[in-house]
């Protein structure tokens, strides 16, 4: 492990790419009568790396695979830097488009070695061109000595820097990938995903990556576009969207969150751990309250509201916590510090911190 992340770290600085703005318009696709893309515009400026983040079924893959052209557009355009390459009247070859694509299983042909693999698109140029820029592809991923191998020889992470060694080689303006380090060990993950994102930057490629898992979007993206059934829920940075997410799912996508619905009067919500601020309502207006585990303080000194201790889960630097509180309808989750209660404690109190606190209209959206 430790030759093979000093491989990575000895590699060749990646060759910069021309970047390109690749742009989505009023994009909508069915399978037989079911939609899923309703609408969606969006893009990706140069150099960026966009994360396209939501649960399975949102439309993510099947924005990706327009992209790339394996996917027929059946409405709307596909634009890059300003270019129609798919639309009413234009639909360019996967080839054509200067667009690579980094698949989720990556790929790789077993039958091939290392080097094969990687110079398998390059048909543009001759044979000892192709294999000079497969060779500094593999160099810059910190592959090249594996050159001579074949896929099966080598682990999920090798393949995994192998298959973004071929999808860079051809230097795209846009490189789309799907669920890239789902596949990998947790052990490993984190440092493919630095390396892979380095080499990302290095390359000043435009870049569109795929993910279920909002902490690696947050991780990986200058900007994250979160989908839902088709539909954009919203697009900004990571800020943003932790920050000030427009409805409870977008809130619940980023973080943990105990939800409780209610009514404002005077300026506050009740909820069973107390009044909680929510400016911009009107008394009367129907609200759901979100408040993120972390935010849920838990003391043994008699402070807030009283609650008792109803089962709790050691998670290493953390415990989770269930609550049953006085006057609440269900119980109610916290994440404290481990060791921060003492064992067989049952009775205890509860604050909030008002940075964990969002309101929402009942619809779901903010005011």
């Amino acid at each position: 492990m430790r030759q093979q992340l000093n491989a990575a770290n000895a590699r060749r600085t990646a060759g910069v790419t021309f970047a390109a703005r690749l742009a989505f318009e009023d994009v909508r696709h069915c399978y037989g009568e079911q939609e899923t893309l309703c609408g969606v515009t969006l893009s990706a400026e140069p150099g960026e790396v966009l994360c396209l983040l939501g649960p399975s079924g949102s439309g993510k893959t099947t924005l990706l695979r327009i992209a790339a052209g394996i996917e027929p557009l059946r409405s709307g355009r596909l634009l890059l830097n300003d270019r129609e390459i798919a639309g009413p009247t234009v639909n360019l070859p996967p080839e054509r488009r200067g667009i690579g694509l980094m698949f989720q299983d990556f790929a790789l042909f077993p039958h091939l070695t290392i080097l094969d693999n990687v110079r398998f698109g390059l048909t543009a140029l001759s044979a000892a061109d192709a294999r000079s820029e497969a060779l500094a592809a593999l160099e810059r991923v910190g592959m090249v000595h594996y050159a001579d191998n074949y896929p099966h020889a080598l682990s999920g992470g090798e393949q995994q820097r192998v298959a973004l060694a071929r999808a860079l080689a051809p230097r795209p303006a846009v490189l789309l990938m799907d669920e890239p380090f789902s596949g990998l060990d947790s052990r490993l993950k984190d440092s493919v995903r630095a390396e892979t994102l380095a080499i990302l930057r290095e390359a000043r490629a435009t870049a569109v990556v795929v993910t279920h898992d909002a902490e690696e979007a947050m991780r990986m993206g200058d900007r994250i576009a979160l989908l839902r059934n088709g539909a954009l829920e919203q697009v900004g940075t990571a800020e943003d969207l932790y920050h000030r997410p427009v409805n409870l799912f977008a809130a619940g996508f980023f973080s943990e969150i105990n939800v409780f619905d209610g009514f404002v009067s005077g300026g506050k919500a009740q909820t069973p751990v107390g009044p909680v601020d929510a400016p911009g309502f009107s008394d009367g207006a129907e609200v759901s309250v979100a408040i993120r585990l972390p935010g849920i303080e838990v003391t043994e000194t008699p402070c807030g509201v009283s609650a008792r201790v109803v089962a709790r889960r050691f998670l290493g630097m953390e415990e989770l916590v269930t609550l049953a509180v006085a006057g609440g309808e269900r119980p109610i989750d916290a994440r404290i510090r481990a060791g921060h209660l003492r064992t067989g404690v049952r009775d205890v109190s509860v604050t909030v911190n008002e940075r964990d606190i969002l309101v929402f209209e009942r619809n779901g959206h903010t005011p």
